[in-house]
């Protein structure tokens, strides 16, 4: 396996001095980096060549139940019906329309493959129509960095209508079809900071606002019902929003609510109120609403109260009636709510013990049926319409798997663990419903537990090679997630991180006390900050388990977060700490996986990163990588990969990704011992 050159620098930190043999990793433009990392793919290559015929049937499993021509469900905004379709062999989607009805000729907005043609990478970013149906404006990201473009084009003849504008963060079309509100970000941070009015008409760009506090970043958007538009700053704690009547001449931005230092809200339009989701009273929000004219929160009217067991997450306004989308228990709920001032709000029933629910696409303002999308880790993902007076609803569509699967062969249930300080956390566990629950099987535990974002419990056809070979999967829903609400992120971050790690092993723990899993065979996987809670608990139990699986992992977290120079770590103060302020760098300093690593064995472990990586820079995973090769004392597979042209998320187009998904699960059920995976070795 390759060794990284070692070139001490110091650095010191409340007293404590720190020697990074491998800082020189971060220079992104030495030859000697790039080489490095080639050689550490080719020696993952090269170990991994045993697992290769396990990861092409993998692959072509995945592959061969996933409809591969297909449409996504229609829907219509302004006399037009929108959709996506795929192409059997093309890597990327195809956003497209029809007027009239879905009989109309289509027209091909945009189509990613010949976009993206001679690139490694694309993604979109903002994608907006304006008032009269002919001009689209979108971004596009070409290297994984999320740096998006911003290009406005005319549908009638393709013509580009400006000068495209670098690293936008979001878009939104006033009243005018010839002005257009965008928002983009500092080159060096990444904070989206400043706000610009495009006239397309002349190309010319004024700037707006700049939001100059660096814990904030700022986003634009029209409200649904296309009378307002919104312009929002916010950090993890603190909010404020904006807005300006669309089409209003050149009347200034007046702000709803002044900005005060822990207080979050958001809002929906309707009629002569604005709607504020606000967190004054409790950390799980109440609803209240004051007039569009101007209003303060003495005078506003509640119209939910704050409920501790209850997260109210989002709101969404029509013309008659609110979606209220919250949260109990850790799972998610649809509210309707009627404006009529008779009818009761009620929940849309659902009857799974694990299920996500979600909004799909409802652009009209005056509906009377909802669209939402549901699943769960036994139910593909289908599409619903619903009737909010009559409470029916119909399926418009469930994702197809090819290969006649069938949902009952497999059994999804909630399960808790018992955190070290009697908290009870949630897990959620899927296997096949004729696996004995005697204590053998294998499983692949999830975990995440940062910044408030609960852990979705998807399907996922690709996790079926998994589920089919036997092994559970599971999902920790550790504190710092948004599981159980605010207070649920509250436990898990700042100087509580360290419960997220607890909740972890507590949830493994819980598993073989349940007799759902052997404790040998355990294998655990997170990504991101996940990564970040995979190196903690390896550091405190790095004989625990059978398999890591790292992605793009934050486990430099020390470094990073001393260093204010890069993209979001200022922003980040409010989740982790600054280490400048000497408490809070006790608290990183306790649990940081790279300062903390120590010789000792280390278990099999995958870690996966990206070259252009915006978020967790490639040199965190690689410097990881390198430092444990150098002091461990056993030989266990330690595998670095790197996308050499992509970002945070790894491939974007699908069969790449799939290619990838497929080599980890080898590596998983290689490392957990199920039958048909070849044994691998710590050498090449």
């Amino acid at each position: 396996m390759p060794t990284a050159p070692r070139h001490p620098a110091r650095t010191v930190r409340h007293g404590e001095t720190f020697v990074d043999d491998y800082a020189w990793l971060r220079d992104r433009e030495s030859t000697e980096v790039h080489a490095y990392l080639e050689a550490e793919n080719a020696a993952a290559d090269s170990l991994l060549a045993p697992l290769q015929p396990l990861a092409d049937q993998l692959y072509h499993e995945m592959l061969g139940r996933i409809v591969e021509t297909d449409l996504s469900v229609p829907y219509q905004w302004n006399g037009w019906w929108y959709y996506t379709r795929t192409e059997e062999g093309l890597q990327y989607p195809i956003h497209c329309r029809r007027p009239g009805s879905m009989e109309g000729a289509e027209s091909v907005l945009l189509d990613l493959n010949e976009m993206g043609r001679g690139h490694p990478y694309i993604a979109i970013g903002s994608f907006g129509i304006s008032d009269d149906g002919w001009r689209l404006a979108y971004s596009v990201d070409l290297t994984g960095f999320r740096q998006y473009t911003l290009h406005v084009v005319d549908l009638r003849n393709r013509e580009a209508l400006i000068t495209p504008r670098e690293r936008v963060t979001s878009v939104a079309w006033d009243a005018s079809d010839d002005l257009l509100w965008y928002t983009t970000e500092d080159p060096i941070t990444k904070r989206s900071d400043r706000l610009h009015r495009l006239d397309i008409s002349t190309d010319a760009t004024s700037q707006a606002w700049h939001e100059t506090d660096e814990t904030m970043n700022i986003g634009v958007s029209r409200s649904r019902s296309r009378e307002w538009l919104v312009l929002e700053s916010g950090s993890h704690t603190t909010s404020e929003a904006q807005v300006r009547r669309a089409g209003a001449g050149n009347d200034p931005w007046r702000v709803v609510l002044p900005r005060e230092a822990g207080r979050e809200y958001d809002l929906a339009h309707h009629g002569d109120h604005f709607y504020l989701r606000i967190n004054d009273l409790g950390r799980n929000f109440r609803l209240v609403r004051i007039p569009t004219a101007a209003g303060s929160l003495d005078s506003a009217e509640e119209v939910l109260g704050h409920r501790d067991a209850v997260m109210l997450e989002a709101v969404e306004s029509f013309a008659g009636h609110l979606v209220r989308h919250e949260r109990e228990d850790g799972l998610p709920h649809l509210v309707i709510h009627p404006l009529d001032g008779i009818t009761a709000p009620h929940r849309i029933a659902f009857s799974e013990e694990v299920y996500e629910c979600y909004a799909g696409a409802n652009p009209g303002y005056v509906a009377t049926h909802y669209r939402f999308g549901y699943q769960s880790p036994v139910e593909p993902m289908s599409v619903w319409s619903y009737d909010v007076t009559s409470r029916e609803r119909v399926l418009l569509k469930q994702q197809p798997v090819k290969g006649g699967y069938d949902a009952s062969r497999f059994t999804t249930r909630r399960l808790h663990a018992t955190a070290p300080d009697g908290t009870r956390v949630p897990i959620s566990v899927v296997h096949r419903a004729d696996l004995p629950m005697d204590g053998s099987a294998p499983v692949l535990l999830h975990g995440y537990g940062s910044y408030g974002y609960p852990y979705p419990t998807t399907f996922s056809s690709n996790q079926l090679s998994l589920l089919e070979r036997g092994v559970v999967v599971a999902i920790g829903h550790i504190r710092g997630g948004g599981e159980l609400g605010k207070a649920w992120h509250d436990q898990g971050r700042l100087g509580h991180k360290e419960n997220s790690f607890r909740d972890f092993i507590a949830c493994a723990d819980a598993l073989v006390a349940e007799r759902v899993v052997d404790p040998d065979r355990i294998a655990i996987e997170g990504g991101s900050a996940g990564g970040l809670l995979m190196g903690a608990v390896v550091n405190s139990q790095p004989e625990r388990f059978a398999a890591v699986l790292s992605q793009v992992p934050f486990v430099d977290v020390l470094n990073t977060m001393s260093d204010a120079s890069l993209p979001l770590t200022v922003g980040e103060y409010e989740e982790w700490g600054n280490p400048a302020v000497e408490a809070e760098y006790r608290w990183m300093r306790a649990y940081c996986p790279y300062s903390n690593l120590a010789a000792g064995p280390f278990p099999p472990m995958l870690v996966r990163t990206s070259l252009n990586d915006s978020q967790v820079m490639y040199w965190e995973p690689a410097k990881y990588v390198a430092r444990i090769r150098a002091i461990r004392t056993n030989d266990a597979p330690l595998l670095l990969l790197t996308n050499m042209g992509a970002g945070h998320g790894g491939a974007s187009g699908r069969y790449d990704r799939l290619r990838e998904i497929a080599l980890d699960y080898a590596f998983v059920l290689s490392c957990l011992g199920v039958p048909g995976a070849a044994p691998l070795s710590g050498r090449p």
